[in-house]
């Protein structure tokens, strides 16, 4: 059976998910209820409105983040073992899903007509966020561990999803760290997208020595790659860098996890 046939219900969650490098103190669980989801959208709210100052949807008045790409995404959580709050979370569209909800949310902003080949193994990740008290690299671990376990239980080959850069000093930064990082890691042309609103590099400053934000080090050192030159959000006011994780390119650590039974499709 192919897996785009399958009900979202189907899909296999590894629950509960304790992955590798997941501290004692952290528990990694699939949300089950529209209230584990409200939780998810509560953080994204603290994080994204209230810390970056992003222009949210009409239900940021009620203190949640909420677009229409929620309802047809499966919320990954971290809880803190002690109070349970959620303290980490990612958002995961299917290929399945994806074609519910009229696409994946990174098609806003890129053309992804070069991913076409991809798309029935491609899993869409997003909407990353970690409370800011939680930020010492165990959170952001545990989360990308279960990804690896979902898509190796799902038969999932790739990856994409954006790593958001602020532009509080006007994109400069994000410029000078596109072209600091494109030689290296650069996607081969068959996977290169086109950003729909570009960043306008020609009016930035590309020559300053920038250090990546944590999220997109880690991304790289995954052995993820850069599809194209960010993208301009002006409502999160970031730039997006558009990214592709192949299961084959991952660390072992990880790759085990995600290379690990890829026809356990269904419980």
């Amino acid at each position: 059976m192919n897996l785009n046939d399958l009900p979202q219900a189907l899909l296999q969650h590894p629950a509960p998910v304790r992955p590798v490098a997941s501290p004692p103190d952290l528990l990694v669980e699939w949300a089950a209820s529209d209230a584990d989801v409200r939780e998810a959208q509560s953080l994204r709210y603290q994080v994204f409105g209230l810390e970056m100052g992003a222009r949210l949807g009409p239900q940021a008045a009620q203190g949640l983040d909420v677009d229409v790409f929620d309802a047809y995404c499966e919320h990954l959580l971290v809880r803190n073992a002690k109070d349970r709050q959620v303290i980490g979370t990612y958002r995961v569209l299917t290929p399945a899903s994806a074609k519910r909800a009229g696409g994946y949310y990174t098609e806003t902003e890129f053309d992804l007509t070069r991913l076409r080949a991809l798309r029935p193994g491609l899993l869409e990740v997003g909407r990353s966020c970690v409370h800011p008290d939680h930020r010492q690299g165990g959170v952001i671990l545990a989360l990308w561990g279960a990804l690896a376990e979902f898509m190796g239980a799902n038969g999932f080959e790739s990856m994409v999803g954006c790593a958001s850069v602020g532009m509080r000093d006007g994109g400069h930064y994000a410029a000078s760290l596109w072209l600091q990082l494109a030689a290296e890691h650069q996607a081969p042309i068959e996977h290169r997208v086109r950003a729909r609103l570009p960043l306008p590099m020609h009016a930035l400053r590309q020559d300053l020595r920038v250090e990546p934000p944590a999220l997109l080090r880690g991304y790289l050192r995954c052995g993820a790659k850069l599809l194209s030159e960010p993208a301009w959000d002006p409502d999160f006011g970031v730039a997006d860098f558009p990214l592709l994780l192949r299961a084959a390119d991952m660390p072992s650590r990880f790759r085990r996890l995600a290379l690990t039974g890829p026809h356990q499709t269904c419980r």
